[in-house]
């Protein structure tokens, strides 16, 4: 079956005066209409299309790019608001819409929410809705302490920010954790720092330890100590602000990676910096 809301690798089964018909592997087909066929092609050519319906319900193919997919998050604008709910812009021809019920507080034309888009069963339509934290759960984890995670940003509170992780999960990072500017709907990469009492998750926009040689944190110092011949103006003094915009991390992580180049001799600390050993140099 050939679901909405998804991208799908589909065959070019015939070309028509409409578009191409395209086809999955169960014998279903759908449309690809002429304004989004590739410039060249050839019958029994697989083309990765996302699926949804038209002004007309009909179910088609494009090649336009969705800003969200099914049972994902983003941050989308109200474009309109009609008496059935409001519409937001999704990147397609066709506006997706937010019924009212499915709206914490009614939205506002020009305002930007951040949405889930999901199917609704019983007429194969999809639609979004901002009540965000119903579509979260953490009473079954899928991520561990120490995880690399996609976060989303969803909204500021006293004492920094809940995020979404990996499109599944709640979870909060800290405000002083946070060494840089972040903004609702921003899509980052982040690590799961702790789990704590009800699978409450911690999440650190820093990596979490290291190997034998660091990939996010010992790497990143000795590879911009490179990158500066050798030496950099950072110091545990630094200000951790400063750390951060240099090499995108944490005075905590830094200090510790900076110890641990140390111990192994591959840097020298001096007042003004640190600087590779020049036995390091001679390798």
């Amino acid at each position: 079956m050939i679901e909405i809301g998804k991208y799908h690798e589909l065959e070019i089964l015939r070309e028509t005066s409409v578009g191409l018909f395209l086809g999955d592997e169960e014998g279903e087909d759908i449309l690809l209409p002429n304004k989004y066929m590739p410039e060249s092609y050839d019958i029994g050519d697989k083309l990765t299309v996302f699926v949804y319906r038209d002004y007309a319900e009909r179910k088609i193919a494009t090649n336009l790019t969705p800003k969200i997919l099914l049972n994902e998050f983003a941050l989308l604008e109200v474009t309109d608001v009609s008496d059935v709910g409001a519409f937001l812009d999704w990147g397609l021809e066709k506006n997706l819409m937010v019924p009212f019920k499915e709206q914490r507080q009614k939205m506002i034309k020009g305002r930007w929410y951040v949405v889930c888009m999901e199917l609704d069963t019983q007429t194969d339509r999809l639609f979004a809705s901002n009540k965000i934290e119903k579509r979260l759960n953490n009473e079954e984890l899928s991520v561990k302490d120490g995880d690399e995670v996609g976060v989303l940003v969803y909204q500021k509170t006293d004492i920094g920010y809940s995020v979404i992780i990996n499109n599944k999960h709640k979870g909060l990072i800290f405000e002083n954790e946070i060494f840089q500017e972040l903004r609702i709907g921003d899509k980052l990469t982040g690590f799961v720092k702790k789990i704590r009492e009800e699978n409450k998750l911690d999440i650190t926009l820093q990596p979490i330890g290291f190997k034998k040689f660091n990939d996010a944190n010992m790497e990143a110092i000795y590879n911009a100590l490179i990158n500066h011949g050798g030496h950099l103006p950072l110091t545990d003094k630094s200000p951790p602000g400063i750390i951060y915009s240099e090499l995108g991390m944490s005075k905590k992580a830094f200090k510790k990676a900076v110890g641990s180049l140390y111990k192994e001799r591959k840097i020298t600390i001096e007042s003004a910096g640190i600087k590779i050993s020049s036995s390091d140099e001679n390798e």
